[in-house]
């Protein structure tokens, strides 16, 4: 078996898609708007969750608003390995730029971004930094975006002389270019609070985060049985399209149900929950205890497990497509656990 390291980077690339598949989902089954409306939603929540709660972790506190804002985004993005750059041109004005391949839109998946979806990001979380900080003067300008075709998403936090109107926190300028990056003097993180065990789990979590705020954003924007369509159609191609690299980062080779249980209660291990597989008769059961993707989330929607289990559907497909995925039990019934049991078909369904 790999090390805790190793495994985090598997459930960290699993999630990375997942999400990065549900935008293109929306976009492309629904709309484009749709999808700008999502990840607003999921943008905002997020904020809200994360934003003011690290300032201490990442070490921004007392920092002129401007060059904190520009330092938090380069700071916890590095956390989840997105490149980012960082240049400060004085207390009130700092410049953040993403730099292509963009993390979130991976390879040619960037080519079914639309524009408003970009910027429902920034009017989820830049354009409130200000608001959060108590800060009425503060805002971002937006000056490129990588879907656009332009040198990646770059823009700045900038502290006016009066206070905004709410449409006026995200204004965009397109065609201002951001000054030369020098790495020497950007922030860094303090070295002794951030081994790398650590950056390897925060690597994982920054992933797991986006499907934990996205999912039920999906049921609140579209309700459950359509948030359940769209969470399992997109899991069913993104577990099936990831299997094989999962399996090989979890060191899963052979193609029987018993090794399809050590990928389950493998990759349970690298989202941080304890899970067991064991044979009973023909078929393997798999018990897991904890779901800490929604660990302290009130009356999660039965859509959420609907959608999220689509990722190990698609996943057994390729494994081996003669073999079936019940659920027994489930934590969002109020089961003690999750409970799958792994299977033959029956002869007569092979058809």
């Amino acid at each position: 078996m790999g090390s805790d390291t190793t495994f985090a980077s598997a459930a960290a690339a699993l999630y990375h898609t997942y999400f990065t598949g549900l935008i293109l989902t929306v976009a492309s089954r629904r709309s484009g708007g749709d999808a700008a409306e999502w990840v607003f939603r999921v943008f905002r929540h997020q904020h809200h969750e994360k934003f003011l709660s690290s300032f201490d972790k990442l070490g921004l506190t007392g920092m002129p608003h401007a060059v904190a804002c520009a330092a938090y985004h380069y700071l916890s993005n590095a956390v989840g390995g997105v490149d980012v750059e960082f240049m400060r041109e004085s207390d009130t004005k700092a410049w953040v730029r993403f730099v292509p391949p963009r993390w979130i839109y991976p390879g040619a998946a960037i080519c079914g971004v639309p524009t408003e979806v970009s910027r429902a990001m920034l009017r989820g979380w830049y354009a409130h930094n200000g608001v959060s900080l108590g800060n009425p003067r503060l805002g971002f300008v937006c000056t490129a975006q990588t879907v656009d075709g332009q040198h990646g998403l770059a823009g700045y936090f900038l502290e006016h002389a009066r206070d905004l109107a709410p449409e006026e926190r995200l204004q965009f300028r397109p065609g201002e270019l951001p000054p030369p990056f020098d790495p020497t003097r950007a922030p860094k993180l303090p070295e002794a609070q951030w081994p790398a065990d650590r950056l390897a789990r925060a690597n994982r979590n920054y992933a797991m985060e986006y499907v934990r705020s996205g999912l039920p954003r999906l049921v609140e924007l579209f309700g459950p049985a359509d948030a359940a369509h769209l969470g399992r159609v997109t899991g069913l191609l993104v577990g099936a399209q990831c299997y094989r690299q999962t399996a090989d980062t979890l060191g899963v080779k052979a193609e029987t149900a018993v090794a399809f249980g050590d990928w389950m209660t493998r990759l349970a291990a690298a989202e941080g929950d304890a899970a067991e597989s064991e044979t009973r008769g023909e078929a393997v059961h798999v018990t897991r205890r904890s779901w800490r993707l929604m660990r302290g989330i009130a009356n999660v929607s039965p859509a959420v497990f609907e959608a999220w289990n689509g990722l190990i559907e698609g996943a057994l497909a390729v494994h081996d497509r003669f073999l079936v995925l019940e659920v027994l039990r489930r934590l969002d019934y109020g089961d003690d656990a999750f409970e799958w049991r792994i299977r033959s078909r029956a002869p007569h369904d092979r058809r």
